[in-house]
């Protein structure tokens, strides 16, 4: 199957919410308003149009959709810009065929041309540590709120960019609402 990724654009919108909403319908740890923080995300200072990208199938069907947006890792004044990974999403139809690992792959490569050093995911921890995610812990990161060590996780996408990093992750706002 021919998968294409590209940036997002307005007119996918709509094709994007659908998929979102579709690919966490059955997800046991989804709150089904993943669409929603995608849509608050867009109209905030945290979004990188370069980094919300579809994967299509054939030329037009949206099938899959992921978000990379800033954040950052606070250590009392000292604050290092980062990424979070949120959503991830690909329609149950075309999950476990790959799509999700392109998706990512593409954005991580992005993100790093884009000058972004690391990366913070909450997440399946077998799943994101095929694309070299790590406990977040093993820099001294922690999540915001109360979340299983195994599945706060970050990446660092330039070789040892984490290493004097340790603090708190602020999410935009656009994640509070």
């Amino acid at each position: 199957m021919e998968i294409k990724i590209q940036k997002e654009l307005s007119t996918d919108y709509t094709a994007i919410e659908k998929v979102i909403v579709e690919a966490f319908l059955n997800e046991e740890y989804s709150d089904k308003k993943e669409h929603l923080l995608v849509n608050r995300i867009r109209k905030s200072e945290a979004y990188i149009p370069q980094l919300s990208l579809i994967a299509l199938k054939g030329d037009k069907d949206v099938i899959g959709h992921i978000l990379l947006s800033k954040i950052k890792i606070i250590n009392g004044d000292h604050a290092v810009d980062s990424l979070a990974l949120a959503p991830v999403s690909v329609i149950p139809e075309y999950q476990n065929k790959g799509i999700g690992s392109q998706l990512i792959h593409t954005a991580l490569k992005r993100a790093k041309d884009l000058g972004y050093r690391s990366v913070i995911v909450l997440g399946h921890k077998d799943y994101y540590s095929k694309f070299g995610f790590k406990p977040a812990s093993l820099w001294n990161i922690q999540a915001p709120f109360e979340v299983p060590d195994e599945v706060f996780r970050a990446l660092e996408l330039t070789p040892g960019s984490l290493e004097n990093v340790q603090g708190v992750v602020q999410y935009s706002k656009a994640f509070a609402e």
